[in-house]
């Protein structure tokens, strides 16, 4: 059965790391504010198969680290983790979402409604572009 709950930031470090930076030492996928967070995750059959991290500052949100195991890609899981991040920040009064996505997956975000900024940047030998939303 698939459920999303919510978990710890420590539950997300395996995934994040398998996922988004296998070649990284384990310590690089933590993040200084994990602890600030909400994390959720998608659980199929009690395993966590799609994690993401969920901050709020002042009246914005920002979801990092949306990761799904290879595996399991295809599925929907990162969709319907989305749709309930969305969800959920508009429940906390959050005025917009944002999120710094790898510029291969920017297609992705838009179909929920995220739109590019001109903002960019590269970290570890990867483009990212920043993508935002208004909730309101």
């Amino acid at each position: 059965m698939i459920e999303i709950k919510e978990i710890t930031a420590e539950e997300t470090y395996p995934l994040r790391h398998e996922v988004m930076y296998p070649n990284h030492p384990f310590e690089y996928i933590k993040l200084p504010k994990d602890q600030e967070g909400k994390h959720f995750a998608v659980v199929n059959n009690a395993k966590n198969v799609t994690v993401v991290s969920l901050f709020f500052e002042n009246d914005n949100a920002q979801f990092r680290k949306l990761a799904t195991l290879e595996s399991e890609q295809g599925k929907g899981y990162a969709s319907k983790l989305l749709d309930f991040i969305i969800a959920y920040a508009k429940t906390k009064n959050a005025k917009k979402l944002w999120c710094n996505a790898r510029v291969n997956k920017t297609n992705y975000y838009k179909k929920f409604g995220l739109k590019e900024t001109h903002k960019t940047y590269t970290e570890a030998g990867i483009d990212f572009i920043i993508l935002e939303m208004d909730l309101i």
